[in-house]
C-alpha cells in the first residue's frame, strides 16, 4: 500500500551509507538518486521503497516523535543481520532483536539522525 516513506536526514553521506549496510542483509540496495539531496531504496522483493532526503525546505532534519519506519525482513536471521549492521553502523539500539507477539519478531534501533525504524518478522 505504501509507495514509498522519505526519512530526513541532516548528513546524507552519513546516512547512506548507514542505510546501505542495515538494507544489505534485507536485500535493498540504492535505486536512484536525487542530486545531493535525496537517496532511494527498493528491493525486488517488496514494491515499496524508502528515501533517506535532505529536507526540502533546508531546516533541520528532525526525528518525529512516535514515527517509526517499518521495514520487513524475509526470516528472523534477516531482522538480526539488519541490526548487528545497524550497531555497526553507528546506530542505537532502541529495542534488541526478540520476539514481540506470537506472530512478531522484531528489532528496533535509531539511524544517526535519530529516526526510529524497525525490522520485524512476522509469522
Amino acid at each position: 500500500m505504501i509507495g514509498y516513506a522519505t526519512i530526513g536526514t541532516n548528513d546524507l553521506e552519513k546516512a547512506t551509507k548507514f542505510y546501505d549496510a542495515v538494507l544489505a542483509p534485507l536485500g535493498g540496495k540504492r535505486t536512484f538518486a536525487n542530486g545531493d539531496r535525496m537517496q532511494f531504496y527498493g528491493s525486488s522483493a517488496t514494491p515499496g521503497m524508502i528515501a533517506v532526503s535532505k529536507p526540502y525546505d533546508e531546516q533541520p532534519a528532525t526525528a518525529g516523535n512516535g514515527s517509526m519506519f517499518g521495514l520487513p525482513a524475509a526470516s528472523k536471521e534477516q531482522v538480526d543481520e539488519a541490526y548487528a549492521a545497524a550497531m555497526a553502523a553507528g546506530g542505537v539500539c532502541d529495542g534488541p532483536p526478540g520476539q514481540r507477539l506470537p506472530t512478531f519478531y522484531g528489532a528496533y534501533f535509531r539511524d544517526p539522525d535519530g529516526n526510529k525504524v524497525c525490522v520485524f518478522k512476522m509469522g
